[in-house]
């Protein structure tokens, strides 16, 4: 499994024209499930997007969790994250999971962020999304489990 943070100032989903998800100061999570994923991995990365310390403390120190500044969760499906590209000039996408389990694993992660008290917008699964964001610093983080 592999999340792509993204601190940002704010963020959107649109799907069709429609802006399905936003958030204002917090974290655009890109999320990507691999074939040997499973709940425990789900449930372990999304502890580690609420408590990853990636926002500024009074010193200027990333020492704050997005929990801990009462930021939002955006959380967007990206399957692109898994593709090997190691070799060739063409990604390969034989190293992320099957759809089925991808958007079962998908809501489970997004439910596990609710249940720590996050309002979870999402993007829609295999749908063709436009995403907007202002990213504040730049700061992006790849986190694996």
């Amino acid at each position: 499994m592999k999340a792509l943070l993204q601190r940002v100032s704010k963020a959107s989903v649109t799907v069709n024209q429609q802006v399905i998800g936003e958030i204002q100061k917090g974290i655009l999570v890109l999320l990507a499930i691999e074939p040997n994923d499973d709940e425990k991995k789900a449930k372990r990365m999304a502890e580690r997007v609420a408590g990853y310390r990636m926002f500024a403390d009074p010193q200027g120190k990333m020492n704050l969790s997005v929990k801990q500044i009462n930021g939002d969760i955006l959380v967007v499906s990206q399957f692109t994250l898994a593709a090997d590209t190691n070799t060739g000039m063409r990604p390969s996408f034989t190293t992320a999971a099957k759809p089925e389990i991808s958007n079962t694993l998908y809501q489970y992660f997004c439910q596990q962020l609710r249940q720590q008290g996050f309002k979870v917008p999402t993007g829609e699964f295999g749908a063709n999304m436009k995403v907007k964001l202002l990213n504040d610093g730049p700061v992006t983080f790849l986190l694996e489990c």
